[in-house]
């Protein structure tokens, strides 16, 4: 028993669990909470990173096959897309998974599972396989979208609510980074004369360090293992589905434009995969450099606004590449294509930032207090992120299936950026008609239940 002031014992770590956490209490958080959290951090990033890597694999591989390989554009935009699927799909039970096994066992599980497509795509890479035996192997390298939801839903209990933005934008932007990375790997190789293989056998001693080093240096939380229903009360919850469309027009179009931005370079300026890959990292890397100071803009002037005014400057920049790409200018094409990685990227980190205070603004408005209230935002907020992160990331295959259809089309990516457009236009109406309006109290929303809310709102989200 511990008094406000006072710091709990610190936690067991009998098998690498720990019993009690309370991130929320100034003194446990300063004298045993964040030198705890700031490791498990690290080591999740790690893990997360090298599964985005594996999942954007293919996004890079189609650069290196060339008319020897006997696939189309559209071939190689669908198997990007049926990827970028996979890796949506997955995060739905990556995120139970954290519940069942532990934060720690799952990150050592998931990040092993990443050598099955890694081992299978070096087995099959080479001219003469069939385009159904690489859209099979890139199916397996979906999995690598999963690690991205388990990450988020075990860290996101470590950190105290007045921290979550800016940890949750380090853990999401350490793993984006992790498709520029393989993107500038890709460069070095495809630059020195090398093959797929190479790059492929470089990431499979990898994936053995960093299970190895989740195994040795992370730790479960037992209180997040045993909500196992947590999940189902987030997919009640109204609030959850707003936040995933409304994450669909950041992530998803981070993710889709760093599968598709390699080969729109190639089919509509005739770019050679070296020249493409030159500048297709540019826009990745700084997107997920930028998303631990959306998170941070987010912790300091509230989350729904730096969200509300980052969908308007995406639609201003996919309104500069309508422009480019009908005028046929691939240097301000290429510009206003990384400005909008970068969008993307603040995006990210801003929107994510919301999830967890609008769960915390429900418990106050519940009546809840202190621990009791942060343990309810705690829960709702982890298992609602596997949920939002799974449909967010749904907007790559949209995105990539719209290049798809615009260059059977048109032969251009414009009809695309078209649609795009509308779609940033109604994530801006969304984000200001729930979250910041004026005009009406805000409530909570949630199908939960029907009785009557307090006003509650959610300008500070």
């Amino acid at each position: 028993m511990t008094g406000p002031g006072t710091a709990p014992a610190p936690p067991s770590r009998g098998g690498r669990w720990i019993q009690h956490w309370d991130p929320e209490n100034e003194t446990f958080w300063n004298e045993t909470g964040e030198k705890v959290a700031r490791r498990n951090l690290f080591f999740s990033v790690l893990s997360e990173h090298i599964g985005f890597s594996i999942w954007t694999l293919w996004s890079v591989l189609v650069l290196f096959m060339g008319p020897e390989y006997g696939l189309t554009p559209a071939d190689k935009f669908m198997l990007t897309s049926m990827v970028t699927l996979v890796g949506a799909v997955v995060r739905v039970p990556y995120t139970f998974a954290v519940a069942i096994f532990g934060g720690r066992n799952w990150t050592i599980i998931s990040a092993g599972l990443l050598l099955v497509p890694t081992v299978a795509a070096f087995t099959v890479m080479e001219p003469g396989t069939s385009f159904s035996t690489f859209l099979l192997v890139g199916l397996l390298a979906g999995i690598g979208g999963g690690n991205f939801a388990s990450s988020m839903t075990n860290i996101n209990a470590f950190f105290p609510l007045r921290k979550k933005g800016w940890a949750l934008g380090l853990n999401a932007g350490g793993g984006n980074i992790g498709v520029p990375v393989i993107q500038l790997a890709a460069l070095a190789i495809i630059g020195a004369g090398g093959g797929p293989r190479v790059l492929l056998g470089i990431y499979i001693p990898l994936i053995v360090v960093a299970a190895v080093m989740a195994a040795l240096f992370m730790d479960n939380l037992e209180n997040v293992k045993n909500d196992t229903g947590a999940a189902k009360d987030a997919a009640r919850d109204a609030h959850t589905w707003i936040m995933s469309f409304l994450y669909i027009g950041t992530f998803g179009s981070f993710i889709g434009y760093s599968f598709a931005f390699g080969q729109v370079l190639q089919n509509q300026f005739g770019r050679t995969p070296l020249e493409a890959a030159y500048v297709t990292f540019i826009g990745p890397l700084l997107g997920s450099l930028i998303r631990p100071l959306g998170g941070w803009m987010a912790d300091k002037y509230g989350g729904a606004k730096i969200s509300l005014w980052n969908y308007v400057a995406m639609g201003v920049a996919t309104a500069v590449l309508i422009g480019a790409s009908m005028e046929k200018s691939l240097a301000l094409f290429t510009g206003a294509f990384v400005v909008l990685f970068v969008l993307s990227g603040l995006g990210n980190g801003s929107t994510f930032k919301m999830i967890p205070g609008i769960f915390q603004n429900k418990a106050l408005a519940k009546g809840l207090e202190g621990e009791e209230a942060a343990a309810y935002g705690r829960r709702l907020s982890g298992a609602s992120m596997g949920l939002i992160g799974a449909v967010g990331a749904l907007g790559g295959v949209g995105i990539n299936l719209a290049f798809r259809q615009s260059f059977l089309s048109y032969g251009s990516g414009t009809g695309a950026f078209v649609a795009f457009l509308a779609f940033y236009v109604v994530c801006f109406g969304i984000t200001w008609a729930v979250y910041l309006r004026r005009t009406a109290p805000r409530v909570p929303v949630s199908t939960a239940t029907s009785e009557a809310k307090p006003q509650l709102s959610y300008a500070k989200v």
